[in-house]
Formats: C-alpha cells, sequence, structure tokens
C-alpha cells in the first residue's frame, strides 16, 4: 500500500531507537522508499549499519556531511519526502521543534518540510508527565504534526507506566492513514450484497423489483478503495464491478441465500444492500406459460438472508437496509432490532430506487442518528464506511 512512498524515518537518542529497525523494516515490506535520519544519540544505541542494510540506502547522520548531489542535502530531503516520522521521538528532541531549534540534520529538516510529520514520543513515565514536556507535545500538535502517544507498561528503566514507544502496527496505521487516506479496511473483509434477485415463473418470465444494484456496488468500490478484501455477491445488473472484488453471480433469493451463508465466516463486516424477494413461485412453469391460459399464481416465502445472519452473528458488523413507503424510522429501527443488526441505512422507496442519487439516514444502537441529504450514491457510500469505520473504533472502546 505504501509502494513508492517516499518516507523519511528520523530516530533520536533513546533506547526504543532499536524498535526502529522493525518500523523501518515493515515500511520496506510495503515497498516504501525509506531513507534514515539518526542523531549522533541515536548512533550510541544502534549502529548506521543497520538501518543501511534495512533500506538499501545511506543512512544520514551528520548536517555537513559532504553531498550525493549538488543539492543541499536536507532542503532535497524535505522536499522529496511524503512524510517523516519521529520514532523515537525523545524529550530533547521534542523540546527542540517547539522551540525551533535546528542544530542537526534531522532538526533542521523538520523545519524546512512540507510533508506531514508523525513524533512518536518515548522516554521515562517521569518525564513523559513533566508539564514542559506535556506543554511542548501541545506546541507540535498545534503546528500540525501528528502526535502518537506512548503505550503504557514496563520502561526499560523498571518503571511501569506511559512511555513506551507506540507499538508498530499502531505507527503503520498511522502512516496509512496520512499517505492512503481511506485505508482504514486493510485487512478487513467486506461481504456486500447488491442488486435486486429474480424469481422464475417460467422459462422466460420472473418476479423481481427496481432494484439497480447501483448502491451496492458503489459500496464495493469505496470499500476497496479503503483497503478492504471485497466479496460482492451480487444479483443481475448491467454494472461492472470494482475489478478488486471477488464477485459472485446469482440470480435467485436462495442462490443469494446459500453464497451469503458460505461466505459469512471469513467476512469481518457484512453490508445487505441487495433487494431480495420476498416471495417466489411455488412451483416454476416449464416452457412458456401462454397468453390464453388462466395463470393461478402460488407464492411462498424465501428465506430472510439478514435474519440468518443476525442469528449467526459472532465477530461480524452487521448492516442492513431499509427501504419504506411509511414511518421510516419507526419500520428501520424495528428491523434493526428484530434482525440484530448494528447499523442500518433507511431510505424512503422514491429516493433510491433505480436513481444516480439517495437519500439516506442512518441509525444505530438507541439513539444514534444521521440524516444525510440527497447526495451521489458514491458519496453516501462515503458516508456509511465512514460510519462504520467510526463504529467500529466506539465499540472497541
Amino acid at each position: 500500500m505504501l509502494k513508492g512512498k517516499e518516507i523519511v524515518v528520523g530516530i533520536t537518542g533513546g533506547i526504543a531507537a532499536y524498535k526502529a529497525a522493525y518500523i523501518v523494516s515493515r515500511l520496506k515490506k510495503e515497498q516504501a522508499r525509506v531513507t534514515v535520519v539518526m542523531t549522533r544519540m541515536a548512533q550510541e544505541f544502534v549502529t548506521p549499519l543497520t538501518f543501511q542494510s534495512l533500506t538499501a540506502n545511506m543512512v544520514i547522520t551528520d548536517l555537513v556531511m559532504t553531498p550525493k548531489q549538488w543539492e543541499i542535502e536536507h532542503i532535497a530531503l524535505a522536499k522529496k519526502a511524503d512524510i517523516v516520522l519521529i520514532a523515537p521521538a525523545t524529550a530533547n528532541f521534542i523540546d527542540k521543534c517547539a522551540a525551533g531549534i535546528a542544530d542537526d540534520f534531522l532538526s533542521t529538516l523538520v523545519l524546512a518540510t512540507k510533508a506531514p510529520i508523525l513524533v512518536c514520543p518515548a522516554m521515562n513515565k517521569n518525564m513523559y508527565e513533566n508539564q514542559l514536556v506535556q506543554e511542548n507535545i501541545q506546541k507540535l500538535a498545534k503546528r500540525k504534526m501528528t502526535i502518537i502517544e506512548p503505550e503504557t507498561g514496563r520502561l526499560a528503566c523498571g518503571d511501569e507506566g506511559a512511555g513506551r514507544l507506540a507499538g508498530e502496527e499502531k505507527i503503520l496505521d498511522a502512516i496509512r492513514s496520512i499517505l492512503i487516506p481511506h485505508a482504514d479496511f486493510q485487512d478487513k473483509t467486506i461481504l456486500i450484497t447488491a442488486g435486486p434477485t429474480q424469481e422464475p415463473l417460467d422459462a422466460i418470465r420472473f418476479i423481481s423489483n427496481r432494484s439497480s444494484g447501483k448502491m451496492g456496488y458503489a459500496l464495493a468500490r469505496e470499500a476497496a478503495l479503503r483497503g478492504a478484501e471485497v466479496i460482492l455477491v451480487t444479483g443481475p445488473t448491467t454494472l461492472i464491478p470494482p475489478k478488486e472484488a471477488t464477485v459472485i453471480h446469482v440470480q435467485t433469493a436462495l442462490e443469494m441465500y446459500e453464497q451469503v451463508l458460505a461466505h459469512y465466516q471469513e467476512a469481518d463486516i457484512v453490508i445487505a444492500a441487495s433487494a431480495v424477494g420476498d416471495f417466489r413461485p411455488r412451483n416454476l412453469v416449464p416452457g412458456k406459460i401462454k397468453k390464453k391460459n388462466q395463470l393461478n399464481l402460488a407464492l411462498i416465502v424465501n428465506p430472510d438472508i439478514l435474519q440468518e445472519l443476525g442469528k449467526r452473528k459472532k465477530k461480524q458488523l452487521l448492516v442492513g437496509f431499509a427501504a419504506e413507503s411509511s414511518n421510516l424510522e419507526i419500520n428501520a429501527r424495528k428491523k434493526m432490532k428484530a434482525k440484530s443488526l448494528d447499523l442500518i441505512i433507511a431510505n424512503k422507496i422514491e429516493d433510491g430506487f433505480s436513481k444516480n442519487t439517495n437519500k439516506v439516514i442512518l441509525l444505530w444502537g438507541k439513539n444514534g442518528r444521521k440524516a444525510l441529504p440527497v447526495l451521489p450514491k458514491e458519496k453516501v457510500a462515503k458516508e456509511i464506511l465512514d460510519k462504520i469505520s467510526a463504529y467500529r473504533i466506539e465499540i472497541k472502546r
């Protein structure tokens, strides 16, 4: 996901400097271009050769190093950087940045770059809790630097408390969220249903509905852009699915039921955006029903896919839609409760079916509610996934 991104990793003189090697290694695995800058004290903890080996790139250790090309090295690096990561950031370095001091390559680079800067404090808990250090951290935050707070645990000095360098996954997620703003579903599998179902009457006729599939396909595209592994189970449409998605084509409600259940266990999130037919003919008439014949159509109820998913729900976050002709929010909340949904998207039938736009209300929990104006379905999809992302964070807390 970080392929080709220019990432500068600044390492300052704390015991956590060795952990930067793991971060650099992970960045290289994602095919980022990494340049490491080390302060003089950082070199007392880890040798520059370690990072030179990991990055296959020269490590910058001195403000007055001979330039490899005819350019001011720290200015050139400041210009080409997509992001600057300071990990670990000692109290000394944080204080220097807050005061605008530029007395080595890394502090000079921080002043010269316009790239986003991530600061990862790591130090003794008493130092971290010191009012002066906290004030300086707030100064950096006010200057639009991103502060990745340290973890709590046993420190190298033997103390217990806040001060441990944040975990590499947390740091990498922060880098991805800045460089790839929609990577919040990386490593998540999202199962999406889309489109109508068709229930055959005879060889050429079927019962269906006016669903176009546009909302489900927009959700699939947005989820794929945001790093998700997308499984799209779709009824018949004329739409082109995102090439990143695993696409399963079905026709009937029973086929959709079988495919959704087959992939349910591997899904982290399920978004049921399809308009599944509630009924199907009891008997399929072979051949073509002739017009002169009287047609007595006996219907039976199709399985309720959402109801079954709600019963089987374990780790999954379950999202449904409610298209109503009246009592929109009342009926939507009843459906959310009856089918054990985490989130439901409610819209009046006339606002969404067969259109390129939709006007929806997002409902969750007891009182959670967000009403959206009329928007293109692509923007509705973004709003829905934004809410799912935020909801996942809320329930983790």
